[in-house]
């Protein structure tokens, strides 16, 4: 990054479990051309006996704007917190570890936050997820490619200072890198500011994940249960995010159930018609997975195993969520934005070199 000077000033933050990709985040935020950041912030988020060194290498040019503050292996929101608490910028532009900033993200941010009134909160980038070109992308991938349309996603999103403040941040509710985001949105949305939307461009690749990947991701069922607790039912057209299978989930794991009550109870009619429905529905849905996919011999039987798996696990993390949160009161509602005619916070001065606790002695 080849220019020092930005009013107004802004920090990176990137919550990290020390992925290699973070290493390839940081050198395309170096390798990119425009104001570079006051100060970039990685947040150690992996357990806390884990003691040794983050495993990144840090560009020389970003060194000595770089320093890693430690997490409490809570989850993004709760690292995201303590990230833009460490420092003093007025502009926290929050990265995911695995994101590869275009070579234009820097200039096109500052573009992004100068065009920002008094009333905008948060500045949104432009996400791109490259897709296999030679065949039908997977499950995983297809999923993955979903970030593309989403809103207010954390990969690449740029808040103010003061909304963050005054919303109090990320609900450390969410334990997961699910929904966390559209929470601090819509409570910021509340409150009467705005989000805009930005021209910077980020491209998100899709990370390698196990066969089971889908299984595990079911655990953000319990997650929209407290988004209903605190936003109501309307919360999904808000935030303009899709009601997935968890009816249907429900529906195939009653029947399945039922055809077990029912075996047990010696009715076998009763039993094969309810194991009829569970069949039937779990065809569908793993057929509705395979269909656009590859169709190689691992994704259809991946397809079929976890689509077996699935909708009992969706059933169980929902009735989780529904115990757990049915107390769930909602965070105190932001202050109302500035107005219009206030100006922005005076730039901070260029950042001085800082130490890097917890990065290898060379680094520092």
């Amino acid at each position: 990054m080849n220019d020092t000077s930005l009013p107004p000033s802004y920090a990176v933050v990137i919550p990290t479990l020390g992925r290699p990709s973070l290493t390839d985040c940081l050198r395309a935020l170096d390798r990119g051309h425009g104001p570079r950041p006051a100060r970039i912030v990685l947040v150690d988020d992996r357990p806390l006996q884990d003691c040794t060194p983050l495993p990144v290498t840090v560009p020389a040019a970003l060194r000595d704007i770089t320093e890693v503050v430690p997490g409490r292996a809570a989850g993004p929101a709760a690292a995201r917190n303590a990230g833009w608490r460490a420092v003093p910028q007025p502009w926290i532009a929050f990265l995911d570890d695995d994101v590869l900033p275009g070579p234009t993200w820097a200039a096109d941010l500052a573009a992004d936050l100068a065009a920002a009134d008094a009333a905008t909160a948060a500045v949104e980038a432009r996400l791109t997820v490259p897709l296999p070109a030679d065949r039908r992308p997977t499950d995983w991938e297809r999923t993955t490619a979903g970030l593309a349309s989403a809103r207010w996603i954390t990969a690449d999103m740029v808040y103010r200072r003061t909304a963050l403040e005054e919303s109090g941040g990320f609900d450390e509710r969410f334990p997961r890198a699910f929904r966390e985001d559209a929470d601090l949105a819509l409570r910021v949305l509340d409150a009467g500011w705005t989000i805009a939307v930005g021209t910077r461009r980020t491209t998100h690749p899709v990370r390698p994940a196990d066969r089971w990947v889908s299984l595990r991701t079911q655990a953000g069922n319990a997650d929209d249960v407290l988004m209903n607790r605190l936003h109501g039912r309307t919360w999904w057209a808000r935030a303009g995010a899709p009601r997935g299978r968890l009816p249907r989930h429900l529906a195939v794991s009653a029947a399945g159930a039922a055809a077990l009550a029912a075996a047990a109870s010696r009715r076998p009619r009763t039993a094969a018609g309810c194991a009829a429905l569970w069949l039937a529905g779990t065809a569908e849905f793993a057929w509705a997975r395979v269909a656009p996919g590859p169709r190689t011999g691992r994704e259809v039987a991946t397809m079929a195993a976890t689509s077996l798996l699935i909708p009992p696990a969706a059933a169980f993390h929902w009735l989780r969520g529904l115990a757990r949160h049915r107390r769930a009161a909602r965070l105190p509602v932001p202050a109302p934005p500035p107005a219009p005619a206030r100006p922005d916070p005076a730039p901070v001065a260029a950042a001085q070199p800082l130490a890097v606790p917890g990065l290898p002695p060379a680094f520092s």
